[in-house]
């Protein structure tokens, strides 16, 4: 009994009684946890998210409901993250279906439902000029703008969604000329062979008062040579620069003292071989003093209010002595095909001496007539 007694009670060699079984239970991993974002009534353009801990994601599904196509996304390095990579649409309800696994392989699957925000209305952004066809160039002066379909009431908002790149680099600012519209330019005239790129990224931007981006725009718009007439009223010469330097010069007859010509630099918005100049669409009507209806050639507008440069065969007795026209630039037959024949869109003309009120920032395109400090007032983008 002594020794069977003793035997059961003796050690190995390492320690261990002898006859002793021993066994370990390892802990259960806990269970994966997912977490989606963000909830309802979000811009489209707020991206989905949806993060796994205590595992990784397997699987994620982001279905529209209404037409059951899935929405891309992409999956961290680490599976810990999916993030949806193209916008949503508005209005629009979404389903998630979203899979993860913890350390010991077990499924943890969270579903989620959400909405995007209904706009009160959707701007469209319309661009000036219009995005341009192969190969069109616009001159030094040209005016680049944003107009919307809607008021804007969040001007900071939509301004810094508006990008504009110049090609060499040159100093330029949006100006608020109305609750719908912007423009931008340089400090100074764009330098000759400048290319702009303007891109809106407007989808998904709140505008104000219920107010969303309907779409993303981009175009480009190159410069050409510099073409600068400059008019004078004094002289009743019109003397042409072009790149710096003078190549022409031409006689003029400017607005008479009953119809001054707006004084300050003109851009060139509109060319037609010939126009049909009547009174009447600005007020004055057939029977009242100073109506009148005639066909004009080789027709430049610099303004929306009915000044042009162009031909006038009936004042060339007057253009070089005196200011007889209605507003209009007039020249001689040749002078004024010379013209057309080298002025395009953008292209400048400068007034001085006319008599006439200084031409309005919204009058297409009055905006050269501020002085820089000016301009940048009119951003609603401070520093």
């Amino acid at each position: 009994m002594a020794a069977l007694a003793l035997s059961a009670c003796s050690s190995s060699a390492d320690g261990t009684a002898s006859g002793t079984t021993t066994t370990s239970t390892k802990p259960a991993a806990p269970a994966a946890q997912v977490s989606i974002s963000p909830g309802d009534q979000v811009s489209p353009t707020t991206p989905i998210v949806v993060k796994a801990t205590n595992g990784k994601l397997t699987t994620v599904t982001v279905t529209n409901a209404a037409k059951g196509n899935a929405v891309k996304g992409d999956l961290s390095a680490d599976g810990l993250t999916w993030t949806s990579s193209e916008p949503l649409g508005y209005g629009s309800t979404y389903n998630i279906v979203a899979d993860a696994n913890n350390a010991d392989g077990k499924q943890t699957e969270q579903k989620s439902t959400f909405t995007t925000l209904t706009p009160k209305a959707q701007a469209y952004p319309s661009f000036t000029p219009a995005p341009p066809g192969d190969g069109a160039t616009f001159g030094v002066g040209q005016i680049i703008g944003v107009s919307f379909d809607s008021a804007v009431t969040n001007k900071a908002a939509v301004e810094k969604a508006l990008t504009v790149t110049t090609t060499p680099a040159q100093q330029g600012s949006w100006y608020w000329v109305d609750a719908k519209t912007a423009h931008y330019r340089a400090a100074n005239y764009w330098q000759a062979g400048t290319t702009i790129k303007l891109d809106a990224n407007l989808y998904g931007v709140d505008m104000g008062g219920g107010v969303y981006g309907k779409t993303d725009r981009s175009t480009t718009y190159k410069i050409h040579d510099s073409w600068i007439a400059k008019a004078d009223g004094n002289t009743k010469q019109m003397q042409i620069v072009h790149n710096g330097a003078v190549v022409n010069t031409m006689p003029i007859s400017l607005g008479k003292d009953a119809t001054p010509t707006h004084v300050g630099p003109h851009v060139i918005s509109d060319k037609q071989q010939q126009v049909v100049m009547d009174s009447a669409t600005y007020g004055v009507m057939p029977g009242q003093p100073g109506y009148y209806k005639s066909t004009e050639y080789w027709d430049e507008r610099i303004s929306n209010d009915g000044e042009f440069v162009h031909e006038n065969p009936n004042t060339v007795n007057q253009q070089g002595n005196s200011n007889v026209s209605h507003g209009c630039v007039n020249l001689s037959p040749e002078n004024a095909q010379w013209f057309f024949n080298n002025f395009n869109l953008g292209d400048v003309v400068e007034v001085t001496n006319s008599g006439g009120p200084s031409l309005p920032i919204w009058d297409t395109f009055g905006d050269w007539e501020l002085s820089w400090a000016d301009w940048q007032k009119g951003s609603a983008v401070t520093g």
